[in-house]
């Protein structure tokens, strides 16, 4: 295939998955999107990262975990208010979608399976793109995989360097999956690792040594030095017969291909290096605890993207499953051993937690675009060339497009038209009228997980808010007051909430009508109804 067809077709693709990227990206903001701009706006005003939380009624610290990622959209907020947000997010998801295509074809060098499976990625990242640090951490992840792809091909300095960037750059922006960074080089690693091993000859060369000690003790007694020769000579021949198995096991796998790539040594260099990149942000030592801190804590048991993952209900899990058995079991493609270790573990994490599904999908795709490769390579060498021509004519340029512009329709038009925030989900009006009704600086509210973050954007100090790891004794190093587990027993009814209340000296509630909590909270004559609309209502405690 000639220069000019790929360009062309790299042109539509890139047109193509812009479109798609922009028709999947929501409207309407996301919870933790509403603190992300508060954060940001008080780091820049306090001039400062004081490790202490401004916005709850409780006085515990914060670790900031994404403190530059809040500055930055605290600045686009300011210069264009929610359009502002909502276009960064645009931007994000575009740029991701181009860089998971251009990675992909890079690494795999078909144009056409990249496209394909770029457009599969962002389908299923669809639910994960969000004004969230997460979306930046995508696209660092993807240049990651880009980099030590490039590295291990052509060992040009200028991809370490990359390396070596990009975890300084995620300790800052969202410090929370710095750890993870370093989890995309082990399959690397362990695939040299294995090949090492298996080229050493260990025990060849330790039963050699053996009896070349045992000739040299051996000097006055000629037959048993004979007898011990016979015993080397015979060591010689299997080793000769062991190196042409392997030869041939490597030339002909069964399954499993192994590839020893000297350069990874340097690739283990790199990573000791990057460990210290923890310590470039002022947050001290969090990159090094904040995961085995929250691991630690009991939030990951209650907050749905934590959750275990039930396959059957996730069909991007079950897609990405079906393609890689069905190649591996029902065709002779073979897959590399850093992959088969990069698919298993992600697939094992995506399992442990709902969230990871967006990492199988976003570093998993490589893998699963080398096995998709293998098998054109094998069955149908020219195909994918013959159908990049067909799309690369005028006739199939148009049609590609528009067959995309028509998909992109069907996924925005439920979006049309959407308020960048949801009045449904968040209590807009409640929250004016308790701002223009009571003294906001005098009063103790509780209110619900989902909405804490829409309420402080509006300056009113919250009990809890999606920040969830804040509110543990892990986080806060106050054991009596493990604050997220006083909110999930009290809001599911499994604690008195005049016990909570007491405990934090609650004045007012803001809480939405159809919780257990309401049901007997408004058969309380201890509370008085202020304010009730379709979905939210607001009481005050009388006796306290």
């Amino acid at each position: 295939m000639d220069k000019q067809t790929k360009t062309k077709f790299n042109v539509i693709a890139i047109i193509c998955i812009i479109i798609f990227c922009f028709a999947i990206t929501p409207i309407t903001l996301q919870n933790d999107t509403f603190y992300t701009i508060k954060i940001g706006e008080h780091i820049l005003n306090s001039g400062e990262i004081d490790m202490q939380d401004p916005f709850s009624i409780h006085d515990i610290p914060y670790t900031y975990p994404h403190w530059l990622y809040d500055v930055g959209m605290y600045l686009i907020y300011q210069a264009g208010g929610m359009v502002g947000i909502y276009l960064s997010t645009v931007l994000l998801a575009c740029i991701l979608g181009v860089t998971v295509y251009l990675t992909n074809k890079k690494i795999v060098k078909n144009e056409l399976v990249s496209f394909l499976l770029t457009l599969g990625v962002m389908y299923i990242l669809t639910g994960f793109i969000a004004a969230r640090a997460q979306l930046v951490t995508f696209i660092l992840f993807a240049l990651t995989v880009y980099f030590i792809e490039r590295f291990l091909e052509t060992k040009k300095k200028r991809y370490a360097v990359g390396l070596v960037i990009i975890p300084i750059i995620i300790a800052n922006v969202h410090l929370a999956v710095w750890p993870f960074y370093f989890v995309i080089f082990l399959p690397y690693i362990a695939e040299y690792i294995i090949a090492l091993l298996s080229d050493s000859h260990l025990i060849y060369k330790i039963q050699r040594k053996y009896y070349d000690i045992k000739i040299k003790q051996l000097k006055s007694k000629e037959a048993k030095q004979k007898i011990v020769q016979e015993k080397i000579n015979l060591i010689e021949d299997k080793f000769e017969q062991d190196l042409q198995k392997q030869k041939q096991r490597r030339e002909h796998p069964y399954k499993i291909k192994m590839e020893r790539i000297d350069v990874t040594k340097w690739l283990i260099i790199i990573v000791l290096i990057c460990l210290l990149t923890g310590l470039l942000t002022p947050l001290g030592d969090t990159p090094y605890t904040y995961l085995v801190k929250t691991m630690q804590g009991n939030t990951t048991k209650s907050i749905n993207e934590h959750l275990p993952m039930v396959l059957i209900q996730t069909q991007g899990a079950l897609t990405i499953l079906a393609i890689v058995l069905s190649i591996l079991v029902f065709t002779d493609t073979k897959i590399r051993l850093k992959d088969f270790f990069m698919l298993g573990g992600l697939i094992v994490l995506a399992l442990m937690s709902r969230r990871q599904l967006s990492m199988l999908t976003l570093i998993g795709v490589y893998s699963i675009n080398r096995l998709v490769c293998e098998l054109f390579h094998k069955y149908d060498p020219k195909g994918t060339a013959k159908f990049i021509k067909t799309i690369t004519s005028g006739f199939g340029a148009i049609i590609t497009i528009l067959l995309v512009i028509l998909v992109s329709v069907v996924e925005y038009k439920p979006k049309a038209g959407a308020d960048y925030i949801d009045e449904s989900t968040y209590p807009v009006e409640a929250v004016q009228w308790l701002k223009e009704n009571l003294n906001i600086e005098e009063i103790r509210l509780y209110n619900e997980y989902n909405y804490g973050s829409y309420i402080l954007y509006q300056d009113i100090p919250v009990f809890i808010d999606s920040r969830a790891d804040l509110y543990t004794p892990e986080f806060n190093k106050e054991d009596d007051k493990d604050i997220f587990t006083d909110y999930i027993q009290t809001s599911s009814a499994g604690r008195y909430y005049e016990d909570t209340f007491d405990k934090y000296e609650i004045t007012h509630l803001l809480i939405p009508s159809n919780t257990k909590i309401n049901l007997f909270i408004r058969k309380d004559a201890n509370y008085e109804q202020l304010y009730k609309d379709d979905h939210f209502v607001i009481y005050e405690r009388l006796n306290r």
